[in-house]
């Protein structure tokens, strides 16, 4: 039962960590954001950090969740380990939809 309560800790330590990890961006993003048009740039730089954002929240949300469902459900170390990948999996694909909004969406199709 210790194991569950740790795992329950490290999920809810990684949602609060969540936004500290979204503060960057990788080289292929800068290369996009030094590649847009002028104009656009300080636009197409908010919204993959906006996207970006809402991915790792989501997955972070998620993965406490899952795991937290499995918890709840009275399930083993396994089990409670698969539900919170599953549950980051999951979450991670919502977050990336729900990210940014349809302005967002407009300036990164226009700047590829």
């Amino acid at each position: 039962m210790k194991m569950v309560r740790m795992i329950a800790a490290v999920a809810a330590v990684t949602m609060v960590a969540t936004p500290v990890l979204a503060a960057s961006l990788n080289s292929k993003d800068r290369a996009r954001i030094a590649r847009a048009y002028p104009r656009d740039r300080d636009d197409v730089r908010y919204c993959l950090l906006q996207g970006k954002k809402g991915r790792d929240k989501g997955t972070a949300i998620g993965a406490g969740v899952g795991a937290g469902a499995s918890i709840i459900a009275g399930g083993g170390v396994g089990e409670t380990v698969l539900a919170g990948a599953g549950g980051a999996a999951a979450g991670r694909l919502i977050g990336k939809g729900s990210g940014t909004n349809s302005r967002c969406d407009e300036v990164l199709r226009r700047n590829k």
